[in-house]
């Protein structure tokens, strides 16, 4: 993996479900997602993350029919629309099941991003393999939308390191080329608040295991509480802060709601990490070495 400071890509979000903690419902209707999706694209997602089952505690459990319903259709539309002229990405589904995973990558999605790591279907794998596509293996204790059980770990750290490596090496076993792996240790997927501070703080020891480190923390609750702003579903300032320590430490890729702003964030990080800068989006570009 490279060591480029200014290699990274975001992913952007599009929640087709009437549950998801942060913007649940917004997208339920195909053309608002695809809509959606195609803006995400614009603002400067590499990636636009399409999910039809809601992985929040407490979200109630849907069939592979129905979250084949919602998601079907949006990422259909999205393939249709970047032949029409929007800026190319790639399309990702977030789902755990295996006959999801496979309409999605038929119906033009490359990567499958499995909260469960490959453990809920026992198809999954092949599913992955057989389609030649991308996986993101995500640690999290528990079931996807159940209660998420009291998290004790030794040390969160090198438990979910062993975890990814091990789900590493069952992917491969299963026939899904390592160069096609990414790795997401879960924050907030049962983690306290602790927990998910020491997987930031040591995240460059899972950028280790040499495969590209996904990082989600885009709104999520613990921000609020660290903040004192636990009632604001934006939390946009602890998103900035949490990614752009991220890249600091490794991470590659950042999943997002809130593209624009975090794109505007980790340009100016990799600027000055990398001691140089690229002017774009319409400007001439111009590359600047730092003294």
């Amino acid at each position: 993996m490279s060591s480029d400071p200014t290699g990274y890509s975001l992913m952007g979000i599009v929640n087709a479900t009437p549950d998801s903690f942060s913007d649940g419902g917004r997208f339920l209707e195909p053309q608002a997602a695809i809509d959606h999706a195609c803006a995400l694209i614009e603002r400067g997602a590499a990636i636009v993350d399409v999910g039809g089952e809601s992985t929040r505690p407490g979200a109630q459990p849907v069939s592979a029919e129905e979250e084949l319903r919602r998601v079907e259709p949006v990422i259909e539309g999205i393939a249709a629309r970047e032949r029409d002229g929007v800026a190319p990405a790639q399309i990702s589904i977030d789902t755990s099941k295996a006959s999801v995973a496979r309409a999605a990558l038929a119906a033009g999605a490359s990567l499958v991003n499995d909260v469960s790591a490959l453990r809920a279907d026992a198809e999954m794998a092949a599913v992955v393999a057989d389609g030649d596509a991308d996986c993101c293996l995500v640690h999290m204790l528990g079931e996807p939308g159940a209660p998420r059980p009291q998290p004790r770990y030794g040390d969160v750290v090198d438990e979910v390191k062993a975890f990814l490596s091990e789900r590493m090496d069952f992917a491969v076993r299963a026939g899904i080329a390592e160069q096609r792996l990414l790795l997401d240790p879960g924050i907030g997927f049962g983690k306290t608040v602790e927990h998910n501070l020491q997987l930031l703080q040591r995240l460059h020891e899972l950028v280790e295991l040499g495969r590209p480190v996904v990082i989600g923390t885009s709104r999520k609750s613990f921000l609020g509480r660290i903040a004192g702003t636990s009632q604001d579903p934006e939390r946009l300032s602890g998103t900035i802060a949490t990614n752009v320590l991220a890249l600091e430490r490794g991470a590659r890729v950042f999943r997002v709601h809130d593209v624009a702003a975090l794109r505007e964030a980790l340009e100016v990080a990799t600027a000055t990490l990398a001691g140089r800068w690229t002017e774009s989006r319409g400007a001439r570009t111009r590359t600047t070495q730092t003294s």
